[in-house]
């Protein structure tokens, strides 16, 4: 939930927050992340595992962060989030602060908390941003969103499916096995 305010924030507010305070920002708004929990982990660490299995193998340039990760999505002051999962194929945008500009692929595990703002609020962020994949994961639903914005299509599946990516062929994952 956003916090109430009367002014906007930039990224120098999110840097001065004690360490372990995790925050994220979009447009000036400051949203604190509520701690994950063990299946939000697990879910977590077995798709980063999977997702760099897959990119080894195929001896990919993409590089894989899991969150805490930071992502200046427009590399502008007023957005700042912490994906899940982040996917950047593109090593000019990465430095020791973090990715600046859009990952390719982005996963959110949807958390009581974050629903609203995984499925509407960074929806559309991570789509004005140029973000080419973005899986939305529902443990309470046991079901995966798929938004391929490169092809403009929305597919959803049961955690028991196959599940493929559409910007890494030959990358399908089983949620139903973590």
């Amino acid at each position: 939930m956003p916090q109430l305010q009367e002014q906007l924030y930039d990224i120098s507010y999110i840097e001065a927050l004690p360490e372990g305070v995790r925050a994220e920002l979009i447009d000036g708004v400051v949203y604190n992340l509520a701690a994950p929990s063990g299946t939000h982990q697990r879910i977590l660490g077995n798709l980063t595992h999977d997702i760099i299995a897959y990119i080894r193998r195929h001896r990919g340039p993409c590089q894989v962060f899991p969150a805490p990760y930071a992502v200046y999505l427009f590399d502008d002051e007023y957005t700042y989030l912490e994906p899940d999962l982040s996917v950047i194929c593109d090593p000019s945008k990465l430095d020791e602060k973090g990715c600046h500009g859009a990952p390719d692929f982005v996963i959110e595990i949807v958390s009581p908390t974050s629903r609203q703002m995984d499925y509407m609020v960074k929806f559309f962020r991570y789509h004005d941003a140029g973000v080419k994949e973005y899986w939305i994961v529902d443990p309470t639903k046991k079901t995966v969103r798929i938004y391929d914005f490169i092809k403009n299509e929305t597919e959803d599946y049961p955690f028991e499916a196959a599940i493929p990516s559409a910007l890494f062929p030959g990358l399908t994952l089983r949620l139903a096995n973590y």
